[in-house]
């Protein structure tokens, strides 16, 4: 099923003020706070088998709601830090994850040689 763009930031924007108005994302404990993204997150909203699709099935569904997320940053920079192996995470899928994890290495890796 195709998923609607507008719907998706309509949504998006009501589980922000909704969480807000609530309370539901607070000060806590650092734990709690590097997980406060998900109550806000898109993907809380629907079924997990969009975002951990069987192998070889389409990601695309998912890619686009998360594109539609405002917590798109923090959800990608969650499953990096925690090696999320599965899933598709802040967009990203497994593969992409990996790639972008090199990526981000090498230059780190190329910015350390230059200061010696």
């Amino acid at each position: 099923m195709p998923i609607n763009r507008t719907a998706v930031s309509t949504d998006s924007a009501r589980a922000t003020d909704s969480a807000r108005a609530t309370g539901s994302v607070r000060a806590v404990g650092s734990a709690d706070r590097e997980l406060a993204w998900h109550e806000i997150a898109l993907c809380a909203q629907t079924g997990p088998e969009l975002f951990f699709p069987e192998p070889g099935s389409s990601t695309r569904e998912a890619k686009l709601l998360c594109g539609g997320c405002e917590v798109r940053g923090a959800c990608l920079e969650y499953a990096l830090a925690h090696d999320e192996r599965f899933g598709v995470w802040g967009g990203l899928s497994e593969q992409e994850r990996h790639a972008l994890k090199r990526r981000r290495q090498s230059g780190r890796d190329r910015r350390h040689a230059g200061s010696r």
